[in-house]
């Protein structure tokens, strides 16, 4: 394929050929071969694809299919019942997701019962570590008969109250729920937005899991590469498109573990030849996350997840560490009215920083965390550069990044987030995000909807509706294609799996 008249790195016209999905040459004035097809760029900017450094595919793929309990869909007591009585009837259980207690205050099985009392309700809070169920969903599960797991929560009298935390696993054993949700539709939506790769931050992923990602891959479901962080128990040899992450550790204010035992868990994590990530959302957890870091010899390859609150003596710490921060600077728009409200004001300066680690040299890559945050990595671009909630709150504006350092958040290597961003050049892989405006227009405000068309591998994954060309690879190799503002006549036929 040959790309034409793309803007890259400011420099216009310019051209691109890909050759067995990399990128084979870069220059000006180059022609299509015989046969060759050719997609007209407009003077759009061509850019690396994205890559979101920190999200959750099958978490997200269930959000989509989910009830959504907590802002910005549903901000009080009406509007969650209003929600949860407008859940199919199918299938039994109703799942809600995005909870928070700014809605409608501490939920458990009993405040449930009043919203749903006669069909099974489990709903997540938007942190993803606790599940609330109804009396219904109680019964389903056998908590009044016994059955319980070092998570369930009590009362003084030993009855469940419906809280479930950090059980993922055990509840999906318990409902049955072996089978995982496509991920045809994260795939299109992803790509959608330029996206086309991922890391997959979820803590529980082992050999399954991977494999799953695999198959959704080949199958083209996934539209995406996908970097796979998990247990420690991954599987020794990784399939195609899947490469094997971090091991994950999740740091819980609540349960903090021993000093000691989180070191032996990086150590351990060094010898077997993976990195650690280290999730870390509390100044206590950074503190702990940090230390345990620096006494077990933190290695090139580390991460801390989120670093949500970083005040100047836990940066200090990190600073002093070879260690990356993958940080979700979108929950500053969408979290930030209620960061106002409940985050002490000592610390509100220091949330989801952005300048203040680049001027501490510590590398810094970008996730959504999704379905946890918006999975649109644009949204969070935006948020990194005008620092302001939705309701229009500013916060930490001088850590505010250019729209440049915003979008190098997503276009760094998927093994090295916060390290140079990838360059469109010779050899590359052609993994590419095409804007349907030059760079100087598209900083003025970051968002997906100048995504004009996305490849992985030199294959199209994603072009915008109303769009020319690429019907069928047959007839694609007898026409050009025009994929920025202007148009020609197109008058190929044939169905368009890009195409939305």
């Amino acid at each position: 394929m040959l790309i034409t008249r793309a803007e890259i790195a400011d420099r216009s016209p310019v051209d691109v050929r890909i050759a067995d999905g990399r990128v084979a040459q870069v220059g000006c004035g180059l022609t299509a071969a015989s046969g060759e097809p050719a997609l007209d760029a407009a003077g759009g900017a061509l850019l690396p694809g994205l890559h979101d450094h920190h999200l959750h595919l099958f978490a997200l793929a269930a959000a989509e299919a989910s009830v959504r309990c907590g802002p910005p869909a549903v901000t009080d007591a009406d509007g969650l019942a209003a929600a949860l009585a407008g859940a199919p009837a199918s299938p039994e259980w109703i799942r809600g997701v995005g909870y928070f207690e700014s809605v409608a205050g501490r939920l458990d099985r009993w405040r449930l019962d009043a919203l749903a009392p006669d069909r099974p309700l489990r709903i997540q809070h938007r942190g993803g570590a606790l599940w609330i169920v109804n009396s219904a969903g109680a019964d389903r599960l056998g908590l009044d008969r016994g059955v319980g797991a070092e998570g369930v929560e009590r009362d003084a009298e030993g009855r469940a109250t419906g809280r479930l935390f950090r059980l993922d696993a055990w509840l999906r054993q318990r409902l049955g729920d072996a089978a995982r949700p496509s991920l045809a539709g994260v795939g299109r939506k992803l790509a959608r937005y330029g996206v086309t790769g991922v890391t997959d931050a979820t803590p529980g992923n082992a050999a399954g899991d991977v494999a799953a990602f695999a198959e959704a891959v080949a199958r083209g479901d996934l539209r995406q590469r996908v970097l796979a962080m998990g247990a420690s128990e991954h599987p020794a040899a990784f399939p195609p498109d899947v490469e094997r992450g971090a091991v994950k550790v999740w740091l819980s204010d609540v349960d903090l573990p021993p000093f000691g035992e989180l070191r032996r868990t990086i150590e351990n994590a060094h010898r077997a030849g993976r990195p650690v990530a280290i999730h870390c959302v509390t100044r206590a957890e950074l503190v702990l996350g940090a230390a345990a870091f620096a006494a077990a010899g933190a290695r090139s390859g580390d991460r801390i997840e989120h670093a949500a609150v970083a005040p100047p003596d836990a940066l200090a710490l990190l600073a002093a560490l070879p260690v990356t921060v993958v940080t979700q600077p979108n929950f500053i728009h969408e979290r930030g009215d209620a960061y106002a409200v409940e985050v002490e004001p000592a610390d509100r300066p220091w949330l989801y920083r952005g300048r203040g680690f680049l001027e501490a040299s510590v590398p810094l890559g970008g996730g959504t965390d999704a379905p946890f945050g918006d999975p649109d990595p644009w949204r969070a671009m935006q948020a990194a550069v005008d620092r302001r909630s939705a309701g229009g709150l500013s916060l930490g504006p001088d850590e505010a990044l250019s729209p440049e350092r915003a979008l190098a958040l997503f276009t760094s290597p998927a093994h090295a987030p916060g390290g140079p961003p990838r360059r469109i050049e010779a050899g590359a892989p052609a993994d590419l995000c095409l804007l349907d405006r030059p760079w100087a227009e598209a900083r003025r405000g970051l968002s997906s909807a100048h995504v004009a068309a996305t490849l992985r591998g030199g294959q199209l994954t994603w072009r915008r509706e109303g769009l020319r060309g690429f019907r069928g690879q047959r007839r694609r190799q007898r026409r050009r294609v025009v994929v920025g503002r202007e148009s020609v006549e197109d008058g190929a036929a044939g169905g368009d799996p890009a195409r939305e």
